[in-house]
């Protein structure tokens, strides 16, 4: 009605202008024009709403325009890259190592009082509180030959522990090689020192190890491994099972030394030798009880000790330390 009014108002102004004058009054024409269409242009909501996404269009586009033109590098800016900059600082770092090496074998072992280290009865070397005591560790599945096991390690609740998860499937890979599968694992990095040297911890001192663990009822393989320097060496290992309870809450786990077996490529060896333990590399946690499913293994912190009622120094008779006449 608004646009009806306002057009019957125009006609009649038009009426009233005489048609000798018209030519003299040319803006009278002009003006009426521009009133007419600003006033369609205005009266319709349909409009109001182009004319705001136009804008509004224009306005994105403008400032897409302007982030592209931000994010796009300019064609003479390179990265700055030197190999003899990465160099120099990865040597200066190996000889930090070196020295503080040094510095810390001139104090006493580990950087510590002698006499500290001598009464020393008890000690954790592996404690789950941050990112940077998971990146020690490294997991690994069946999926290596063909499997089909998934394995992750992820700190527990509150980073006060670590969690080690996954799905355990003993389905054999369709190879043509491989006739069984189904494992899991979680094992230590081997400490490095200077220019990559291998570095190992003695526990000569302790006779028993320590883990604080909680678990879903699985069994678990503890495996140990010495120094592997020599080529022989490199898939011995010595182990002994872990029984986790299940449930909500933690267990303490001692398993002695002297228990631990012998052990070559998996199969337990007929001649049996005492674990060194002044030359251990790394520690390990192993599942493949064949049992499918989902599975879980917490673990607070892993430790050795010395337990003065264990005085039993190797648990096996057939070594040639123990029964010399039967490898004559």
């Amino acid at each position: 009605m608004a646009l009806v009014q306002k057009l019957l108002n125009g006609t009649y102004i038009l009426r009233k202008c005489p048609k000798a004058s018209a030519a003299f009054c040319p803006s009278l024409s002009f003006r009426f024009a521009d009133y007419c269409s600003s006033s369609l242009q205005k009266s319709g909501p349909a409009a109001k709403k182009g004319s705001w996404l136009r804008k509004s269009e224009g306005g994105l586009q403008g400032r897409h325009q302007e982030e592209v033109a931000v994010d796009l590098p300019s064609p003479e800016e390179k990265p700055e890259v030197s190999f003899d900059r990465a160099i120099e600082d990865e040597v200066k770092d190996h000889f930090k190592r070196l020295k503080d090496e040094i510095v810390n074998h001139w104090i006493g072992p580990e950087g510590r009082p002698l006499h500290e280290v001598m009464m020393e009865q008890a000690k954790v070397v592996w404690q789950f509180r941050g990112k940077e005591d998971l990146d020690k560790w490294v997991v690994t599945s069946d999926k290596t030959i063909g499997g089909r096991s998934e394995v992750f390690l992820k700190m527990g609740k509150n980073n006060q522990s670590a969690l080690l998860y996954g799905t355990l499937s003993s389905e054999a890979p369709q190879d043509g090689e491989s006739g069984r599968s189904g494992y899991c694992a979680m094992i230590s990095r081997i400490p490095r020192g200077f220019f990559e040297r291998k570095k190992t911890y003695d526990w000569s001192q302790f006779n028993t190890l320590y883990l604080r663990v909680r678990g879903d009822g699985r069994p678990w393989m503890v495996n140990i491994r010495e120094d592997t320097d020599l080529i022989q060496r490199k898939n011995q290992m010595y182990s002994y099972f872990m029984f986790t309870r299940g449930g909500p809450y933690w267990q303490n786990v001692k398993i002695p030394f002297s228990k631990f077996f012998f052990s070559n490529q998996g199969r337990v060896r007929d001649v049996q030798h005492q674990l060194l333990l002044d030359k251990i590399s790394s520690i390990g946690f192993t599942l493949a009880d064949k049992v499918d499913g989902p599975f879980f293994l917490e673990i607070d912190f892993i430790g050795v000790f010395t337990d003065p009622a264990h005085t039993e120094e190797f648990a096996y008779e057939n070594s040639p330390e123990l029964s010399p006449r039967l490898f004559k």
